[in-house]
């Protein structure tokens, strides 16, 4: 078992910057590949960046390209994922979650475990 526990949310202006992390415990995340998930209100959950268990892939929705950046530190079973240029529409609880398939996986149902979110709010 993995467990996950996200940080760093908070409100943010539009324009600003996160960086929210998610530590790992129970199992070394090195052979997961790791991603980070949005759910925005009355929304479904959407991909928002994954990183391969070496972290020599990522992957990014369209949305996020050239302003998020995800990472990991397997010494420290930590992932990242820096927010930059922040917008009012990346306003959602923000989810990690691992992977047993290594590589930079995007559908979410390829996941077997998940954090409890945390929120991102981003004002205008």
């Amino acid at each position: 078992q993995v467990q996950l526990v996200e940080s760093g949310g908070g409100l943010v202006q539009a324009g600003g910057s996160l960086r929210l992390s998610c530590a790992a415990s129970g199992r070394t995340i090195t052979s997961y590949a790791m991603g980070w998930f949005r759910q925005a209100p009355g929304k479904e959950r959407e991909f928002v960046a994954a990183i391969s268990w070496s972290a020599g892939n990522t992957d990014y929705a369209d949305s996020v390209k050239g302003r998020f950046t995800i990472s990991r530190d397997n010494a420290k079973n930590t992932v990242y994922l820096q927010m930059n240029s922040l917008k009012p529409e990346d306003t959602a609880v923000y989810y990690c979650a691992a992977s047993g398939i290594r590589t930079a996986v995007t559908e979410r149902t390829l996941y077997d475990y998940w954090g409890q979110g945390t929120q991102v709010t981003v004002s205008s």
